[in-house]
């Protein structure tokens, strides 16, 4: 894949690459009226407050902006590949992507990204950038001081992460939760990592901690060989025997109710076993935007233990699928495997199943 390369900012005492994916964010209206992507390179002209941070800025853009619908594993390497190009050069990365599939890409990264060290910042917007009532400026701007952000050149944050509507959410508990307003995302089982008002002020108390000996290796087998069960009252045997039996899937995310709650119904347990007797990995995680999974906690959910099925804690959904992708693609010992869906690998999960 061919990139393009612009400088626009060549002086500063830290250096930021801006990784251009595409989405709302570089929208602007063509003559015809409608909404269409425009030139990156020239950023500056729509923010021209970037000349202003004492921030040296390279942007790298995709040769063909992407409409966040369409992410594919391949674009998770392609981000993941450019940051690995270029991670001695710069001191940090900011992501511009779009908002719908931003939650998804940002937990994929995080695990993707073994080793970081550095701040790895996305960030998008809810209105195009050429706008009036933009909020792409803000979000751009202080997605690059906080990623540039460092004491005695020790960079305040080392993760990867969500800035959106003066908050920065961790990428791996963050999640989309309104397409109408500007506060898009949300944090529920995680508290945000900083907040941006007349100062940025940062939780440490939250933020990973910067290991100095850390070095970044990117994994990048994934498996998409996964799908997600949503559960509802009414589903059909037909149609989860459907989804279940499915040769080709390996792994599920089983999307229950409230604390990991399933209908008490023998054909459903019975499908269930028998995907994981067919060598399935089935992992339980809560509709709830907030809380977590309690197997056992009600009677409608013990089964689930004595079958084998595994407990999500307070994982999302999105850092959920990902992590099963990214598991899959890399992990032969089911015995392993099981154990890492079940423990943090990326600050993605505080509960744990034994």
């Amino acid at each position: 894949m061919k990139y393009k390369i612009v400088n626009i900012n060549e002086t500063g005492e830290r250096s930021v690459l801006i990784i251009y994916t595409g989405g709302t964010f570089g929208m602007i209206q063509d003559e015809s009226g409608s909404l269409a992507p425009f030139n990156f390179g020239k950023v500056v002209e729509r923010v021209p407050e970037l000349r202003q941070l004492d921030i040296r800025l390279t942007v790298i853009s995709f040769p063909t902006p992407l409409d966040s619908s369409n992410i594919l594993i391949q674009d998770w390497k392609d981000m993941a590949y450019i940051i690995e190009e270029n991670y001695e050069q710069y001191d940090a990365f900011v992501v511009l992507h779009g908002t719908d599939t931003m939650a998804y890409s940002a937990s994929m990264l995080s695990y993707m990204l073994e080793g970081l060290n550095k701040p790895v910042i996305f960030t998008g917007a809810q209105m195009p950038i050429g706008s009036i009532r933009s909020d792409a400026r803000e979000n751009l701007i202080t997605a690059l001081e906080i990623a540039s952000a460092h004491t005695d050149g020790i960079p305040i944050v080392s993760e990867v992460c969500v800035y959106f509507n003066y908050r920065l959410l961790r990428g791996s508990r963050s999640q989309k939760l309104r397409s109408s307003t500007f506060a898009a995302f949300e944090s529920e089982n995680y508290p945000v990592l900083a907040e941006a008002g007349i100062e940025i002020e940062f939780n440490y108390a939250a933020l990973e901690p910067y290991n100095p000996k850390s070095e970044l290796k990117v994994q990048n087998q994934l498996d998409p060989n996964v799908i997600i069960l949503k559960i509802f009252p009414g589903i059909t045997e037909h149609a989860v025997k459907a989804i279940l039996g499915d040769h080709e899937v390996k792994g599920v995310v089983l999307e229950s109710f409230g604390s990991g709650n399933i209908m008490k119904f023998d054909w459903f347990i019975n499908c269930l076993k028998q995907a994981i007797e067919d060598g399935k990995i089935i992992l339980n995680v809560s509709q709830c935007v907030g809380g977590e999974v309690e197997q056992g906690k009600y009677e409608t959910s013990k089964g689930l233990n004595r079958i084998g099925v595994l407990s999500g804690g307070d994982i999302t959904t999105e850092a959920a699928i990902t992590k099963m992708m990214f598991l899959l693609g890399r992990e032969t010992d089911k015995d392993r495997l099981k154990h890492q869906l079940t423990h943090s690998l990326a600050g993605e999960m505080d509960s744990v199943w034994e």
